[in-house]
C-alpha cells in the first residue's frame, strides 16, 4: 500500500482539524503527518489571538489537544518555513505539503496619519496581551482617552482589555508583565469606531454582552444612532443575532437615563456611522485626535456620507479592520487579499494552473473570516483534493519518518516535539496554580524552547 507523507505548515486549529480530518477519511493509502509550526507552542490563533478572559473560545484548545495526544500526527515546534526548512526541503522527504500559516498581521487602513506614534495595530496589541513571544514585552499604555476602529470581535476585544480593571484579569493566563503594565494604564475613556451602524456590526452577541459585565466601566451609546431605517428594522426581524445585539444596545441605552448612571470610574463610548478620515497629530508630533465623517443609512443596506466632520480627542488609536497572510517563499501570494491564490485549497501558480502538491487551508486560504466551525469545513475541501490528487503528489527522494529529523539536527534547529509541548503545558499550569490560576503563560521564546527541551 502507498504511504502519504504529509508536511502540514501552521499547528494552528486549521493545520490540525486538516491533519485530523485526514486521519479519519476514507482513503486507498497509509499517511504519516508531520506539523511544522514556527512557535514553540502549537494552536497558534487560539492561544495568541483570543484575549486572556475568553475560557470559553480556549474550550477549542482541548479538542485540538485530544487530536495532538493521540500520538499519531508528529509535531515539530520553533522551526520556521523559509529559514529553519524550505519548499526544495519537503519536496525532497514528503509526497504534498498543506500550508495553514493563517493571518496574523494588520490589514491596512489607508487614512493620513495613520503611522503616526500612537497608532497601532490592534493585532499587535492582542499579539502582546497574549504573550506572543516575538513581540516587545512593553507597551507604551500612556493616554487617558484611546480611539478603536473597527466593528469586529477583535475591536471589542482590543476596547474590552483596554477599558478592564487588571485585577479583574487575574484569574486568567493573563502574563505577569502584561497584567503590571495594565495595572498601572492611565486609560479612562475607550471610544469604538465603526463606520456602519448598530445592526451592520460584525462581532458576536456573546462579545458585546460581555463589554456590558465589566466591573466599573459604563457604556455610553448615542440616541442619534439608532434612528433606524427599513432595512435596519427588517435585518433585526429577520436574524437571530442582530435581534440581541438591538436587545443588548436598548438595554444600554435605558441604563444610561437611569440614577447612579455615570459614577463608573472608566467609559467605552460605542460610535457608529463614523467613517474614518484622518489621525491627527498634536504639537508633538503624536497622535492628539481622531476625524471621522458621520455616515447615515442609504435605504439599500449600507451608508453614505453627510459631510459633517466630526473630532475626538485621543491620544492612541488601534486599528482593528482585519487581518492579513503573510507570503511564503517559493509560494505564490494574493498581495491585494492576503492569501494564497488557490482552487478550493489547491493552490494556483502565477499562471493560474495547479502547483502540484501544494495545498492551502484556513485563513491563508480564504482570507480572515469565519470562525472555528468554518475551518473544519474548510480543511475537508483541501483534503479531499490531497487525496484524489495521489496521481500528481510529489516523488520524494527519501521519504522516511527520520530523514526531517536528521535535517532539523544537522542544521542546530532547536525544534520541540509533542512531549516538549507537555512539558511546558505543564510548566504553565504549575505557575498558575499558586494562585488559583488555570496557568501562567510563559513568555520568552528561548525559555519555551529550554523547557519544552529538556
Amino acid at each position: 500500500m502507498t504511504k502519504l507523507r504529509l508536511a502540514i505548515v501552521g499547528a494552528g486549529p486549521a493545520g490540525i482539524y486538516a491533519a485530523d480530518i485526514l486521519l479519519k477519511h476514507e482513503r486507498p493509502f497509509d499517511v504519516s503527518i508531520d506539523l511544522f509550526e514556527q512557535l514553540p507552542a502549537p494552536y497558534g490563533l487560539v492561544r495568541y489571538g483570543v484575549a486572556p478572559d475568553h475560557p470559553r473560545i480556549k474550550g477549542i484548545i482541548t479538542a485540538l489537544r485530544e487530536v495532538l495526544d493521540r500520538g499519531d500526527i508528529r509535531i515539530f515546534g520553533n522551526v520556521t518555513f523559509g529559514r529553519d526548512i524550505t519548499l526544495d526541503d519537503l519536496k525532497k522527504y514528503y509526497h504534498a505539503v498543506i500550508f495553514s500559516t493563517g493571518a496574523i498581521r494588520d490589514a491596512a487602513l489607508d487614512i493620513p496619519g495613520i503611522d503616526l506614534p500612537g497608532s497601532y495595530g490592534a493585532a499587535d496589541f492582542v499579539s502582546w496581551y497574549d504573550g506572543h513571544p516575538d513581540v516587545p514585552r512593553e507597551w507604551p499604555l500612556e493616554s487617558s482617552s484611546v480611539a478603536v476602529i473597527g466593528n469586529g470581535n477583535v475591536a471589542l476585544d482590543a476596547a474590552r482589555m483596554l477599558a478592564k480593571h487588571a485585577d479583574d484579569l487575574l484569574p486568567t493566563e493573563i502574563p505577569g508583565n502584561v497584567y503590571d503594565i495594565l495595572k498601572s494604564s492611565p486609560v479612562t475613556d475607550v471610544h469604538v469606531f465603526g463606520r456602519r451602524g448598530p445592526t451592520q456590526v460584525k462581532f458576536s452577541p456573546l462579545e458585546l454582552r460581555e463589554l456590558g459585565e465589566l466591573r466599573d466601566v459604563d457604556m455610553i451609546v448615542h440616541d442619534e444612532d439608532f434612528e433606524y431605517d427599513d432595512a435596519a428594522r427588517a435585518a433585526i426581524a429577520s436574524n437571530k443575532q442582530i435581534f440581541v445585539i438591538d436587545k443588548v444596545f436598548t438595554k444600554w441605552r435605558e441604563e444610561s437615563r437611569e440614577e447612579g448612571f455615570g459614577t463608573a470610574s472608566r467609559r467605552l463610548h460605542l460610535h457608529f456611522y463614523a467613517k474614518p478620515l484622518e489621525v491627527v497629530a498634536g504639537p508633538d508630533g503624536r497622535v492628539a485626535s481622531f476625524r471621522y465623517e458621520r455616515t447615515e443609512p442609504d435605504d439599500a443596506g449600507g451608508v453614505r456620507g453627510t459631510g459633517e466632520i466630526r473630532s475626538v480627542e485621543v491620544g492612541q488609536v488601534y486599528r482593528a479592520v482585519g487581518y492579513y497572510g503573510s507570503p511564503l517563499d517559493g509560494i505564490p501570494f494574493d498581495e491585494r487579499r492576503g492569501v494564497i491564490p488557490n482552487h478550493e485549497g489547491q493552490v494556483l501558480a502565477d499562471d493560474n494552473e495547479i502547483m502540484p502538491g501544494v495545498y492551502a487551508t484556513g485563513w491563508i486560504k480564504r482570507g480572515p473570516v469565519g470562525l472555528i466551525g468554518h475551518t473544519k469545513s474548510d480543511a475537508m475541501e483541501t483534503i479531499s483534493h490531497v487525496v484524489n490528487d495521489q496521481a500528481s503528489w510529489w516523488s520524494p527522494a527519501d521519504p522516511s519518518e527520520e530523514s526531517v529529523v536528521a535535517l532539523l539536527e544537522e542544521r542546530g534547529v532547536e525544534y520541540t516535539d509533542l512531549d516538549g509541548w507537555h512539558a511546558l503545558d505543564q510548566h504553565e499550569m504549575a505557575l498558575g496554580e499558586p494562585h488559583g490560576r488555570a496557568r501562567v503563560k510563559v513568555v520568552p521564546r528561548d525559555e519555551m524552547v529550554k523547557i519544552s527541551r529538556g
